[in-house]
């Protein structure tokens, strides 16, 4: 026992010596856990130095090394360089965004859909793809990166984004969330770091933690991630990966200027980072607005796993996305496919290839901009103050709200009165702040009367 009495001594977590059991390290590992899926240790707890620990537990140093670094890999508790280690802002509950846990008649704020009301205009197209001489073929394992005709069509999807690739560098598969899934699988291993946007993507947090990869925050502004932030990181740690949704990102609506592009290239590039680049957006984007000049995919072709899915654009229940991916990494993205795919739908690709070719999927996306436009024009007449920053045709907004409003709280409140929007601690990657948000789908109500209705309820409560 140290000399020192830890009786009465502050510490912000004492766990029960007692309860430790062989082997310690991982014993401790558990008891951490269990106090912070439990609610006893809250989110941005700063952790008890492990010299600290280790003297009140009698132990030695490196065990509480070990257990902190287990917790670590599973997404409990993050450290920065400097500062300590501290309860990660979703360790406790999954921040896995979905429509199965919602009531039907909710008004859906929360869950960002893609304007369901155009999936009439797919019908005709597919009635036409089921009446094809070939169609026999689409029911096999043959192609499993994607028909050759598929693919090309996909590309010529891109080219319009400025993505110019060739078909061996390609693959179709089962959504973005999937591209985001086989890309942390084949390229990267438990323990890994990659960068990512102090608000980014809720589902792909919960798929860093599954897979014990650790998301390190960076800092940004209104024109993205910021370079210096981004290589300060990169000389404190060893990072390997950098997450980006440049067309627009989700939650924040954050469009990453050209002059930010070729500056976060610059970083990624002298530290040999592996970019994923999430770019769903780019739809809404290229020829649009006048700074998009091309994705940094363009910048960094042999560094970027570019990733482009259909859902937001043409119909999100026919899950294809199209994965470029640098030469480097073909092989193990491509092991990645075959063993968590097997294939794509073939059916699936070929509809949306019918809907490319055809022109139909430009009338669905010019339909999806007119709708959002509108939608964003009645978000501004309720919230007429809020921040001209971000996307102006996005599918979503992000509302600052009250720093002092009790976030669990306010939703629940919402929810009682028949609304659903989620609170920005959802979207956190790291450390808290001062600021509070609310991210607000414009995208997920069949109509713009039932959309303004819930607008109206939202901004009475606010």
């Amino acid at each position: 026992m140290p000399i020192n009495s830890f009786v009465d001594y502050p510490m912000s977590w004492k766990p029960d010596k007692q309860s430790l059991k062989r082997p310690v390290y991982l014993s401790l590992a558990s008891l951490l856990e269990h106090d912070i899926a439990n609610g006893l240790l809250a989110a941005g707890t700063k952790l008890p130095p492990q010299r600290e620990l280790a003297d009140f537990l009698d132990i030695n140093f490196t065990t509480v090394t070990r257990a902190y670094k287990l917790c670590e890999l599973k997404g409990l508790i993050y450290a920065v360089t400097g500062s300590g280690t501290f309860v990660s802002p979703n360790a406790a509950r999954s921040v896995t965004i979905s429509l199965d846990d919602t009531p039907r008649e909710y008004i859906e704020l929360g869950f960002v859909a893609s304007f369901e009301q155009c999936n009439h205009m797919v019908l005709d197209t597919t009635k036409k793809v089921m009446e094809k001489r070939y169609l026999e073929q689409l029911f096999d394992y043959d192609d499993p990166t994607g028909m050759p005709h598929q693919k090309m069509a996909g590309l010529n999807w891109m080219q319009s984004f400025g993505v110019h690739a060739k078909p061996e560098n390609m693959a179709i598969v089962s959504g973005a969330q999937n591209a985001l899934a086989i890309t942390l699988f084949a390229l990267f291993e438990p323990g890994n770091r990659i960068a990512v946007d102090r608000y980014t993507y809720s589902n792909f947090i919960e798929l860093a933690k599954m897979l014990h990869i650790q998301l390190v925050p960076i800092a940004g502004d209104h024109h993205g991630m910021m370079p210096d932030e981004l290589e300060n990181q990169c000389r404190l740690t060893d990072m390997q990966g950098i997450f980006l949704m440049p067309s627009c990102c989700n939650p924040t609506t954050v469009m990453i200027s050209d002059e930010r592009k070729q500056e976060l290239a610059s970083v990624i590039k002298k530290y040999n980072l592996i970019l994923i680049e999430d770019d769903i957006h780019a739809f809404l984007t290229a020829g649009i607005i006048e700074d998009y000049q091309r994705p940094m995919y363009q910048l960094l072709p042999e560094r970027t796993v570019y990733i482009c899915g259909t859902s937001k654009s043409i119909c999100s229940g026919l899950r294809v996305a199209y994965i470029v991916y640098g030469e480097q990494f073909r092989v193990q993205i491509l092991k990645a496919i075959f063993n968590i795919n097997v294939k794509t739908s073939s059916l699936d690709g070929e509809i949306i290839t019918e809907l490319i070719l055809s022109g139909k999927a430009n009338e669905i996306v010019a339909a999806k901009k007119n709708l959002a436009q509108s939608a964003n024009e009645i978000f501004l007449k309720y919230f007429p103050n809020a921040p001209l920053v971000g996307h102006p045709l996005s599918f979503f907004r992000w509302l600052p709200i009250s720093g002092k409003t009790n976030g669990a709280q306010l939703l629940i409140t919402l929810q009682n009165q028949g609304i659903r929007v989620f609170h920005s601690d959802r979207f956190l990657s790291g450390p808290g702040t001062q600021d509070s948000f609310l991210r607000v789908a414009l995208a997920s109500v069949n109509s713009l009367d039932k959309l303004e209705k819930g607008l109206y309820i939202l901004k009475s409560n606010l």
